[in-house]
């Protein structure tokens, strides 16, 4: 690993971690207080994402929409108007409305295989994005000398990798350079992020076969047939068995670094927190 020990993590005149874990638990958060705190760069994997390897998607999109519209047609044939999505660290909307949610149109669904082929697009994304994380860690030192890094990873990364390969290429290459750090959410975190998602269901990628597997099953037990799914109720059906689906392979990436349960973190209020946070779970795994 990058850093050995306490000592090692205390001691190093750069510190480089990446958050990993289920969305909701607090990364971002986490993120944004060390880089209020002045030393540390934030690299956001969904906002790469969202500007670097799928704006131009999601911007076809919006005017896809719009040239439905004879009054934008006109406009958009003219360039008498310009339509981009407004995305930033605090608003990574226009990405998961991209990708959307698949069933019945007119409750907002897409056809399944238009469906498939937006998850395959976030999928090469985020694995293009998270193999730039070394990039950026030059790029942040060198452009703007920040001692200090934090990559701010979806919670989709445990679906591209293969933990227990000591040759995956995009683990290695993470742990090469970051402090690999997931964070551990309790049955209660589930709950409430399960709570959370049904009032609000929003769209989120899915590894392959999971999908096709939930797809299936769904049909099955629904009776449905595709185009006549309700995209929302789907989403929420398949929500709670993405979790589970995904703790084993968070748990299993754990062993590329440290982990630290979701509680310790919440106490954080300072970049000394958190450095105190860290040099525990290090000591704890020695």
């Amino acid at each position: 690993m990058l850093y050995e020990s306490a000592e090692d993590w205390r001691a190093a005149p750069h510190k480089r971690v990446l958050f990993f874990g289920m969305s909701g638990l607090g990364k971002t958060y986490l993120s944004n207080m060390l880089r209020d705190a002045g030393g540390w760069f934030h690299y956001s994997i969904d906002y790469r994402i969202g500007t670097r390897y799928m704006g131009e998607y999601i911007t076809d999109n919006a005017k896809a929409e719009a040239m439905k519209v004879p009054f934008l047609r006109d406009l958009l044939l003219s360039d008498s108007i310009y339509i981009g999505s407004n995305l930033s660290f605090d608003n990574l909307t226009p990405v998961s409305t991209y990708l959307g949610k698949p069933g019945d149109p007119d409750k907002g669904g897409m056809p399944i295989d238009e469906y498939r082929r937006r998850q395959d697009q976030f999928k090469r994304a985020e694995i293009q994005a998270l193999l730039d994380t070394e990039h950026f860690i030059r790029r942040s030192e060198l452009l703007y000398g920040y001692p200090h890094f934090i990559c701010d990873t979806g919670g989709s990364i445990c679906e591209w990798v293969d933990a227990s390969d000591p040759q995956d290429p995009i683990l290695s290459e993470l742990a090469k350079h970051t402090l690999l750090i997931w964070i551990e959410g309790s049955e209660a975190h589930t709950q409430e992020l399960i709570r959370r998602f049904d009032k609000a269901p929003k769209p989120m990628a899915y590894q392959p076969e999971f999908l096709a597997r939930c797809w299936d099953e769904y049909l099955l037990e629904t009776k449905n047939k595709p185009d006549d799914v309700d995209p929302d109720a789907f989403i929420r059906w398949t929500y709670a068995r993405a979790l589970a689906h995904r703790q084993p392979r968070y748990a299993a990436m754990a062993n590329w670094g440290v982990s630290v349960k979701a509680e310790a973190l919440e106490s954080c209020r300072d970049e000394a927190s958190f450095v105190d946070v860290i040099a525990h779970a290090l000591e704890t795994r020695a």
